[in-house]
């Protein structure tokens, strides 16, 4: 049975607000692709989980833009130990048999939907 894209990524924003980091690192694959304010890269599920342990960071989000099977664009208010105010994001996922393979953190929406449409056009044409 296939497991839906939104149930994935709510598992993922589960695993990251609890700070859980073994739940963390069994809801994203190996490895996954990370776009964030310190670049770009691959990391495995491990560094994923270490990441959420030091981030401290919460994310609640508020709308979700599917773009394809298995890329949905989500909207957050994100907040960190010590921040006062919400900041707005938006995370391109990527899902694929019931993890999440990628998450590309923007500063706006529109950013991240401009470049949830370049990966999904890239996969048509594999």
């Amino acid at each position: 049975m296939d497991i839906s894209p939104q149930h994935v990524i709510t598992e993922w924003h589960t695993s990251v607000n609890s700070g859980d980091t073994q739940r963390s690192a069994a809801a994203v694959g190996d490895p996954l692709v990370v776009l964030g304010p310190r670049g770009v890269g691959s990391i495995t599920p491990h560094e994923f989980a270490q990441w959420v342990r030091r981030s401290g960071i919460q994310l609640i989000p508020h709308a979700w833009h599917q773009v394809s099977e298995k890329l949905v664009v989500v909207e957050h208010d994100a907040t960190w130990p010590g921040s006062h105010e919400p900041t707005s994001v938006a995370t391109v996922f990527r899902v694929n048999e019931g993890q999440v393979t990628a998450a590309l953190r923007l500063s706006d929406v529109e950013q991240a939907l401009k470049l949830a449409q370049i990966c999904r056009e890239m996969a048509a044409t594999e």
